[in-house]
């Protein structure tokens, strides 16, 4: 008998968009930077925050997507709020970020800067 494996989906999708962002910031990052990571702090009134920074160490926990511009990490520990989500990257006459469309968010507080599962 032969067990096969099949290759386990991405925590995270990075649209297009947010994939040439990440080769945008990995363009002028600082030289030490291995990639970019996005985790969950608890933070806000709702409790977790999304967070997007440079990384400059590797860690096992973390899952590793590679994208066209560079490694994007997600935090081992955020994981489980994010399964299923999507990262764009959105920009308007006023604004300009990362926008999140996550499936496991029961709730947002007013300003949208936080999030609860």
């Amino acid at each position: 008998m032969t067990t096969t494996t099949r290759q386990r989906p991405q925590a995270i999708l990075l649209t297009p968009a947010a994939e040439a962002r990440v080769a945008a910031l990995m363009a002028r990052a600082p030289a030490d930077a291995i990639g970019v990571k996005l985790s969950t702090p608890r933070r806000g009134c709702s409790g977790l925050a999304y967070s997007v920074d440079y990384v400059t160490a590797a860690n096992p926990m973390d899952e590793r997507i590679e994208t066209a511009g560079g490694s994007f990490f997600v935090d081992g520990g955020s994981v489980l709020y994010l399964i299923g989500s999507t990262m764009d990257w959105v920009e308007d006459d006023f604004t300009a970020g990362f926008v999140f469309t996550n499936p496991n968010a029961k709730g947002a507080c007013g300003c949208g800067e936080s999030f609860t599962v």
